[in-house]
């Protein structure tokens, strides 16, 4: 099976440009995708569970008369636990264990310090009280996005953790409930897209407002957690799944094959990237990719990916290697190189970075234990991995003693003044100890 994906050198003229046009994604350019989710928006603000009930019952072809049929029970999710093979559970269990372990790594504790004149200053740690957790459903069902989402809140402190999953034709993968009742989801409703961005961001008579949302979705969700935003907290705006694999062409191709496969298989807009400095190397991953791709059973979709947006490149060495990875920042970095710990120093922009031959992608999404919610589209040059901090927010401590109010209401006069806020100035000069 011949499979058409784009060939580039690095060296060849207009390569930049072809590379920017092939990474560039929009995720929410379309106005009439806004139009819609904007009515969505009004419309559950407006008449609350009444209109989550129609546009599921719209969208999901679902026949729901009362809120109450679209929400799980405790007592449901424990029995999708029970419903489960041990095999299954038991790998769930160890995925929950070792995300739980990664994620007690970076809880942070308040702090204060005190200066010589008694004036302490510091830092307290509170976590949100309630989060919304949007785990995707449709041409996939996603366990492992219930505990990657759960549990990091759960380790911040998190009190209520609120779970929207859609189930189309009413049906929903009992793996995704008892992943929910792994991870100590408080609720779960049975609403998607849009109107269930809006049911968390604005409450309605039955699911309650949270501080914030997280979790990915399709365009509809990406465009509606955009849109509301500043009404709750967001973890970030997801495009579709990435991958960039270099390789300094010691690996078995068909390894590498299969892990392009690992984000192809998500949807048509996902992108898988390969570059190697070894040119007969990067011909043996595409006789690989064609060999093996009849066998996948998403093969259609692994194939419209690789056509759309996938690529090998070939660069010149290492150093190329690493001013593209730079450059185009990926969700999901391979090094499956000889030494991966050495190229550490110079990559600044990856979203999660897996080291050495045998560390393939999928470990990360699955059982790793980092968190596999990762900013995509070139973001990870600014944001970082979905975690415990994402679900705690920082309050300052500022405690001056009275000698300490007089020095920096000195400091604090002149400055205020010179912006002309003179009651800011005013109000620090009361504090100044007279001299007499």
């Amino acid at each position: 099976m011949t499979v058409a994906i784009s060939k580039l050198r690095a060296s060849d003229e207009g390569f930049d440009q072809t590379l920017e046009k092939l990474i560039a994604w929009d995720m929410v350019s379309d106005t009439a995708v806004e139009e819609t989710v904007s009515g969505i928006l009004r419309q559950v603000r407006t008449q609350g569970d009444q209109a989550l009930i129609e546009f599921t019952n719209r969208f999901d072809r679902r026949q729901v008369e009362t809120i109450d049929q679209l929400s799980i029970s405790a007592e449901q999710l424990q029995e999708a636990l029970q419903s489960i093979d041990s095999e299954s559970r038991q790998a769930l269990e160890t995925a929950a264990t070792r995300i739980r372990d990664y994620h007690n790594h970076q809880t942070q504790e308040s702090w204060q310090y005190q200066e010589a004149d008694g004036t302490t200053l510091g830092q307290k740690i509170t976590p949100l009280d309630r989060v919304g957790i949007y785990v995707p459903g449709g041409k996939a069902s996603y366990p492992s996005s219930v505990l990657m989402n759960c549990i990091p809140a759960r380790v911040a402190g998190v009190r209520e953790v609120i779970m929207m999953v859609p189930a189309p034709d009413a049906e929903l993968s009992p793996m995704v409930l008892a992943a929910a009742a792994i991870a100590g989801v408080d609720q779960v409703f049975t609403v998607g897209g849009a109107q269930a961005v809006a049911a968390l961001a604005y409450g309605t008579e039955t699911v309650p407002k949270v501080d914030k949302i997280v979790g990915p979705g399709n365009i509809y969700v990406a465009t509606a957690k955009r849109m509301v935003f500043g009404s709750v907290g967001l973890d970030m705006v997801a495009g579709p799944s990435e991958i960039l694999v270099v390789c300094d062409g010691q690996t078995d191709p068909d390894w590498i094959a299969m892990d392009l496969f690992s984000q192809a298989e998500h949807d048509e807009d996902a992108q898988s990237i390969f570059i190697s400095w070894d040119a007969d190397y990067i011909e043996a991953v595409h006789r690989s990719i064609c060999k093996l791709l009849p066998e996948m059973e998403r093969k259609e979709i692994i194939s419209q990916s690789l056509e759309n947006r996938g690529a090998l490149i070939e660069v010149a060495d290492q150093q190329q290697a690493i001013e593209l990875i730079n450059r185009i920042a990926p969700e999901h970095l391979e090094l499956s190189v000889e030494d991966p710990q050495a190229w550490l120093p110079e990559i600044r922009h990856a979203g999660a970075i897996f080291m050495g031959r045998h560390t393939a992608e999928a470990l990360g999404d699955y059982c790793a234990g980092p968190n596999h919610v990762l900013p995509t589209s070139a973001t990870a040059r600014f944001s970082s991995p979905l975690g415990v901090y994402d679900f705690q927010k920082r309050s300052s401590l500022i405690y001056c003693s009275e000698q300490g109010a007089s020095e920096l209401g000195k400091v604090a006069s002149v400055l205020g003044r010179s912006e002309s806020l003179t009651a800011h100035a005013r109000s620090a000069e009361y504090r100044i100890k007279s001299t007499k």
